[in-house]
């Protein structure tokens, strides 16, 4: 014990002990709770604790630490031990709490988290600790001059001990004991009613330690609420009264304040933490109704001095505050809501419009994917959005469900049908192929070129197979007809070298004829083109590609000696000319008439007349000089 270098726990003097009433004495004995452990077994705690510091000091830093604090409260117990009473004097939790059971389960945390080295003998004395620490925190409280259960964990007593092993480790009452501040802002569930039990393992050396919000109010400014009584029983000042909330036995009236006050602050902070969640975070709504409940019983269970007024008054501040969250939840889910019905709606007028498009008019293979993408849209919305009305959802989905269907049956007969005249156009084109196939060694030319021509006309009638027969087919088809015009065109190749000296021939003629124009003499221009002609024909066949050329030349000529023929034979027919004769002198007698008309409108001097006259006579004079004309030519 000597090497370890320990401040000691203030102790309490047997005669303070002492001092507890009887009533709460008498309730205590009553507990039940077991006696204290010998003087001997002390001792053997001692031992064994020093065992497992010594071999603890050759481990690791984390090793001496657990040790060490299962040495302080081994200590801190043989410091309260004095000469032998023969009777337990009952003491409170005010001499003994929640720090001694809090080192000894943070010291064997420690412990049971690796350190190893320490001997078995010092796992076991911790353990005793542990255990010891835990009947201290058992009992009842004291209040008034009555025994009654007053929750509160400074007020629980404790059942009577053996005086040698009755132990104060208070920790010092000018602040809160260690681990109540962690405690308070953890959780709104921790009332006063609620039986001490030991902290949580400390954490493993290394790890991080969360740090302790701060307090969250002076305790001086809680502990105006109350008063110590002559007997040590402390009061609470309420609208309604006074009221006991507890004692603390071997305390001064400041620290039995100051202690109660600090147990009104946690909670008093954790109405503030509770209210700055419910304003300032996204902390749900269920959450902060179950803790705003909690808080609550835990404001009307408390056992404490301080304004319990204005604690109420933030009780229900935080209820207004979580009913505006509500309202405004609220909203936002119909929002929410609202904008996924928007959504959905979008989706299934989107599929109504693509089912509803005329079958000639569908892109199948596009609005297939977009009618998929529009039901993974659908299930997206439903896995992730809000939460629909059923009855909208429901209608929603049977519309969606209608479209889908609708369109599938339409693409189901539509690809049948094409399937059905694919196959048809198929069995069509072979036919073609093969018919194609079989002209490919045809030397008829002329005739053949003219069947591969109507077979290419069937072709495009016959409608489209599928793309891989159709495709196939056609090069079949292709192909059968390529052989054939190759050999055509080697074949025409051929003629064409024989023909040229032919074109040289007729290119001669031609020359000849054309030197015939102008005709002025028709029956010498139509015995020499007569001698031309028999001389083209006896040529023979010119190359294809000058065929046409040569032909247009010599029609030309050609009619232009006929025109020369028929004007020569119309000039000399006695008929014709007799009828241009007597023309002409109607021409001239009704010319007379228009004359003497003009001169008689002039007479009248109306200009109306005038005009018509003078027109009659133009119309008649004009037509006399054709007639002049058409004589002429007959020589008259």
């Amino acid at each position: 014990m000597s090497d370890q270098s320990i401040s000691p726990q203030p102790s309490v003097a047997p005669d303070d002990r002492n001092d507890a009433p009887q009533d709460a004495h008498d309730g205590l004995a009553g507990a039940g709770a077991p006696p204290a452990p010998p003087e001997a077994d002390a001792a053997a705690e001692a031992t064994a604790v020093a065992e497992a510091t010594a071999v603890a000091e050759a481990d690791t830093e984390n090793e001496a630490l657990a040790v060490s604090e299962v040495i302080e409260a081994m200590e801190a117990a043989e410091a309260s031990n004095t000469p032998a009473h023969d009777e337990a004097a009952p003491i409170t939790v005010a001499q003994v709490p929640e720090p001694v059971s809090r080192v000894t389960a943070e010291a064997m945390a420690r412990l049971a988290d690796g350190d190893d080295g320490v001997s078995a003998e010092a796992e076991q004395a911790g353990e005793h600790l542990a255990q010891t620490a835990a009947e201290l925190e058992l009992g009842e409280p004291e209040v008034g001059e009555a025994p009654a259960p007053v929750q509160g964990e400074a007020a629980t007593m404790v059942a009577p001990i053996d005086a040698e092993h009755a132990v104060d480790t208070t920790a010092p009452l000018d602040a809160p004991p260690a681990g109540e501040a962690a405690a308070a802002s953890a959780t709104v569930e921790a009332t006063d009613s609620a039986i001490p039990s030991p902290a949580p393992p400390a954490p493993a050396a290394g790890a991080p330690t969360p740090t302790p919000p701060a307090a969250p109010a002076p305790q001086q400014d809680s502990a105006r609420f109350g008063r110590v009584d002559d007997d040590g029983t402390v009061y609470v000042r309420t609208p309604e009264g006074e009221r006991p909330v507890g004692s603390y036995p071997g305390a001064s009236p400041e620290e039995a304040l100051a202690y109660f006050a600090r147990k009104f602050d946690e909670v008093d902070a954790l109405a503030d933490l509770l209210y700055q969640r419910v304003t300032q975070t996204d902390l749900s709504a269920k959450d902060a109704h179950d803790s705003l409940t909690n808080l609550r019983q835990a404001s009307r269970d408390l056992h404490a001095v301080g304004d319990f007024v204005a604690l109420q008054t933030k009780v229900e501040n935080i209820a207004t505050a979580l009913e505006a969250r509500r309202v405004i939840d609220a909203e936002q889910r119909a929002a929410a809501r609202e904008q996924a019905l928007a959504q959905r709606e979008k989706i299934v007028a989107e599929a109504e419009r693509i089912a509803a498009q005329p079958e000639a008019k569908v892109q199948w293979k596009a609005s297939s994917a977009r009618m998929r993408a529009l039901l993974d849209e659908w299930k997206a919305a439903q896995r992730g959005g809000p939460k629909l009305d059923r009855e909208a959802e429901q209608s929603l989905w049977q519309r969606l469900s209608s479209s889908r269907n609708s369109f599938d049956k339409m693409r189901r007969v539509h690809f049948a049908q094409l399937g059905s005249a694919q196959s048809q156009a198929k069995a069509a084109k072979e036919e073609l192929v093969a018919e194609a196939e079989k002209l490919v060694g045809s030397t008829d030319w002329g005739a053949t070129a003219g069947a591969y021509k109507r077979l290419m006309d069937r072709w495009r009638q016959a409608g489209r197979a599928a793309r891989s027969d159709d495709d196939a087919l056609w090069k079949r088809f292709k192909a059968a007809q390529d052989q054939f015009f190759a050999g055509k065109d080697a074949v025409v190749a051929a003629e064409n070298e024989e023909f040229k000296a032919n074109l040289a021939v007729k290119e001669e003629l031609l020359t000849q004829a054309q030197q015939l124009l102008p005709v002025r003499n028709v029956e010498s221009a139509k015995a020499a083109l007569r001698t031309l002609q028999e001389k083209w024909d006896a040529a023979g066949k010119v190359p294809r590609s000058d065929m046409d050329r040569m032909e247009r030349g010599m029609r030309r000529i050609e009619q232009t000696v006929r025109e020369a023929e028929d004007k020569r034979w119309k000039s000399s027919n006695p008929e014709v000319a007799a009828r241009a004769a007597s023309l002409a002198s109607q021409a001239e007698a009704a010319l007379e008439k228009y004359r003497k008309d003009l001169a008689k409108a002039q007479a009248s001097g109306d200009q109306r007349r005038i005009t018509k006259a003078r027109e009659a006579l133009q119309a008649r004079e004009a037509w006399l000089k054709q007639a002049r004309a058409g004589l002429a030519e007959f020589g008259g």
